[in-house]
C-alpha cells in the first residue's frame, strides 16, 4: 500500500495546485468581458470601413501618387495595391506571451506550419512577423529546417493591445512590402465568436484584395465628387484600413486567449478536484488498511503470549 505521508503531500500538493488555476481562471474571466466588447465594438467600423473602400475603389480608374507627399511608405498607396508575382510570402502571426491557454498558440502555429509547406510546395519562400513570446519560441525552433526567416518580432503588443501597436506593425509591414522584400502580407489569428468558441484564420492583407464593384452596385453616386482629390482620400484611407484590420486581428486575438485560457483553467480546476477526491479515497484505504494491520499485530501478539 502507499506511504500515507506520500499521499498526504500529494493532496497538499494538488491542492495548491487547484488555488493556482482557479485564480488564473477568475483573473481570465475579469479581462475577457472587456475584451470581448472591445471585439464587438471593433467590428462595425472595420465593416464600414472596407465597404467605403470598396466604393471609393469602384469611383477610381488609376492609381498615381503624383502631387502626393510621401513620408513613411505606408502611406505610398499606388505601391501597397500593386499585385505583383509572388517569390517571397510574409506571415503575420499572432500568439500570446504567456501559456496556460489550451490549444490556443498550438492552433496557430500549426497553421502556420501548414501555410509555409503550401508555399514551399509552390515554390514561394516565406518570411514571418511574429507577435508573442510563445509564438517566436515555437517557430524559432523550426526556422532552420524549413528554411524561413523572422523578420521582425513584437511582444510587447501582445501584451497591452493599442492601436500605436498596430499602427508600428503596419509600418514595417508596408516598409517590407513596398522594398520587395515580401511580396504578400497573410495575417494568422484566432477570430473570436464567444467564450466557447475562437478558431485560427488567415486574412489576406497585402497586396489589399478588394474586389471593385461598380458605382452602382456599389451604391455611390457617380457624381460624387471627391476633396482634396480621390488618390489624396485614398492615402489616407488605405494606411487606415491596413492598420485597422492588424488592430482588429490582435483584438481578436487576445479574447480568444483569454476565453482559452479562462476554459483551460476551469478544467484544470476541476480535473485538480476530481484527483484530490480519488487520493482521498487512497488516503483512506491506505488509512484502513494501516489501522487493520496494527489490530492483527495486537491480536497476533495477544495469541502468542496466551500460548
Amino acid at each position: 500500500m502507499p506511504n500515507l505521508k506520500d499521499i498526504k503531500n500529494r493532496i497538499a500538493s494538488v491542492e495548491n495546485t487547484k488555488k493556482i488555476t482557479r485564480a488564473m481562471k477568475m483573473v481570465a474571466a475579469a479581462k475577457v468581458k472587456k475584451a470581448e466588447n472591445s471585439v464587438k465594438a471593433g467590428r462595425p467600423f472595420a465593416d464600414e470601413l472596407i465597404a467605403t473602400f470598396k466604393k471609393l475603389l469602384a469611383a477610381v480608374s488609376g492609381y498615381s501618387s503624383d502631387g502626393l507627399k510621401i513620408k513613411h511608405p505606408i502611406e505610398n498607396y499606388p505601391e501597397l495595391l500593386k499585385k505583383r508575382e509572388t517569390k517571397m510570402a510574409g506571415l503575420l502571426v499572432i500568439t500570446s506571451n504567456k501559456g496556460l491557454a489550451g490549444a490556443y498558440n498550438a492552433n496557430i502555429v500549426r497553421s502556420v506550419l501548414k501555410q509555409i509547406e503550401a508555399h514551399k510546395e509552390q515554390g514561394i519562400k516565406t518570411k514571418l512577423f511574429i507577435v508573442g513570446q510563445k509564438g517566436i519560441s515555437a517557430l524559432k525552433r523550426k526556422t532552420a529546417e524549413l528554411d524561413v526567416e523572422i523578420l521582425q518580432t513584437y511582444t510587447q503588443v501582445a501584451n497591452e493591445v493599442s492601436a500605436a501597436g498596430a499602427e508600428c506593425i503596419a509600418q514595417d509591414l508596408a516598409e517590407c512590402f513596398i522594398a520587395g522584400t515580401i511580396d504578400t502580407i497573410e495575417i494568422f489569428t484566432t477570430k473570436f465568436k464567444n467564450m466557447m468558441s475562437y478558431s485560427a484564420q488567415k486574412w489576406d492583407l497585402l497586396p489589399i484584395n478588394l474586389k471593385k464593384e461598380t458605382a452602382e452596385a456599389s451604391g455611390l453616386d457617380p457624381i460624387m465628387i471627391f476633396e482634396p482629390s480621390e488618390h489624396s482620400i485614398l492615402q489616407k484611407l488605405v494606411p487606415l484600413y491596413i492598420t485597422n484590420t492588424i488592430y482588429q486581428s490582435l483584438l481578436e486575438a487576445q479574447a480568444s486567449e483569454l476565453a482559452s485560457r479562462m476554459t483551460a483553467m476551469s478544467a484544470a480546476s476541476n480535473n485538480a478536484e476530481e484527483m484530490i477526491r480519488i487520493l482521498t479515497i487512497d488516503y483512506n484505504k491506505a488509512r484502513q488498511w494501516a489501522i487493520t494491520q496494527e489490530i492483527l499485530e495486537v491480536v497476533s501478539g495477544a495469541d502468542a503470549l496466551k500460548g
